[in-house]
Order: C-alpha cells, then sequence, then structure tokens
C-alpha cells in the first residue's frame, strides 16, 4: 500500500507513506520509486530507523532503535554503520567513535556502566586492538592491546603521583597428553612489573623504559615522599 506523491511516469516520487508487505511501514522521501532522502522506518519487530537514505539503503546520518534497546546515532553507508557514531548498548555500555562495516574500528571510546572504566584507544573489526589507555576510578594503564587483552610493555599510572613499568605476557599453553581434542581457552596475559618511578611522558611506539639506576632513584624519591607525608 502506498499513499503519496508520483512522477509522470507513475514511480513513487517526493513524500509519501507505504505499508510493506512484510509489515514494516515507511513515511518519507522517494526518489523514482526508492526510497532517497529524509525518513523513517518501522519494522514489524519494533525497531525504527530514521535519518538519511540513499537508493533505499540507510545512508548519512541517521538514528537506528534496536529492539533489545540499544541505539546507534552517526553515520552510515550502504545500510553500514560506518564513519562516525554512538552506540548506547542494551546494558548501559557506550561507545563513541568510527565505524567501518558495522563493527568498532579506528578511534574509539568504549565506556562500561557497571565500573565507569573507558577504554580510549584503537579497534579493529571490533575489537580492542593497538595502542590505548585504560582508564579506572584512580589509576589508569597505557600501553598497546592485541585481540582485546594488553600485550607488551606498558606503565600503571596512579593518582598518588607514580608510575608502575612492565610488560603484559601472554602465557604458553601447557599440553597435556590426556587432554581432550577441544582446544582449552587462551591463558590471560600476565603482568609483570619492572620498576616504578615518578610520572613520566609516554609515546606507544617509542617507549624507553628508565635504566635500573634511574629507576632505583626514582623509586627511593617516590618512598622518601610517602614516607614525608
Amino acid at each position: 500500500e502506498y499513499e503519496g506523491d508520483r512522477n509522470s511516469e507513475g514511480q513513487r516520487h517526493g513524500f509519501g507513506k507505504a505499508l510493506l508487505p512484510n509489515g514494516d511501514t515507511y513515511e518519507g522521501q522517494y526518489e523514482h520509486g526508492l526510497r532517497n532522502g529524509p525518513g523513517t522506518y518501522r519494522f514489524k519487530n519494533g525497531a525504527l530507523y530514521t535519518g538519511n537514505y540513499l537508493q533505499n539503503k540507510k545512508h548519512g546520518k541517521g538514528v537506528f532503535f534496536y529492539p533489545d534497546g540499544s541505539k546507534y546515532a552517526g553515520d552510515w553507508v550502504h545500510d553500514q554503520r560506518q564513519g562516525y557514531g554512538e552506540y548506547l548498548y542494551a546494558n548501559g555500555d557506550t561507545y563513541t567513535g568510527e565505524w567501518a562495516n558495522n563493527k568498532r574500528h579506528g578511534q574509539g571510546t568504549y565506556v562500561y556502566k557497571d565500573t565507569g572504566s573507558r577504554y580510549v584507544g584503537c579497534w579493529v573489526n571490533g575489537i580492542q586492538d593497538g595502542p590505548a589507555e585504560l582508564i579506572h576510578l584512580n589509576y589508569r594503564f597505557k600501553g598497546r592491546f592485541l585481540n582485546g587483552k594488553p600485550l607488551g610493555r606498558g606503565k600503571f599510572i596512579f593518582d598518588i603521583g607514580c608510575e608502575q613499568h612492565g610488560e603484559y605476557i601472554q602465557p604458553v599453553q601447557e599440553k597435556d597428553d590426556e587432554e581432550e581434542e577441544e582446544s582449552p581457552l587462551p591463558l590471560e596475559p600476565i603482568w609483570k612489573a619492572s620498576e616504578i618511578t615518578k610520572l613520566t611522558p609516554w609515546y606507544p611506539h617509542h617507549e624507553e623504559l628508565p635504566d635500573s639506576t634511574e629507576a632505583e632513584e626514582a623509586a627511593g624519591a617516590v618512598a622518601e615522599e610517602e614516607k614525608n607525608s
């Protein structure tokens, strides 16, 4: 069913309302029979999209309300979340940043509602991957992530005014001859601390850990400050 403007060839063209055979409805602009320009599409399952269309596909700025209560507001390209946008998840978490092919990809910030912690950094195909900062209530971690886990050199920065340098090491999975064929879950990376220093600048690509004498002096200075405070 369609109610609205048509062009001389009888195609939907201009503003119109349509009830689709699957029960979905659309109200908005058409060009030459296709959804084109601003419009609102209501899905039978309760989802709703309001935003821009290009040749029947979500394209440009738009907001999508999902049936589970989650919501995405941002850029679309050919029906995919792509560009910059904010996603509010059903559990209250939020992601604000870059997208590609419907996935978090590029630079972005993810906020965990339960803890208030924030991941600020790189994403690859929806997974935390690359230089990043994980910010907690009174300390934060700066380092690199791989496949959603911290790995390699980094440092913890504490609000009391000191840092703990070190690295996350991936433990080697020990094989048991009697193990079943199912592959076990990968082991969590383990943090190995090397030294404590005063606050220092940090660059993800060129970090040089201070040598041991500097570290000892800095650790001594921190201890002295704590003793005097």
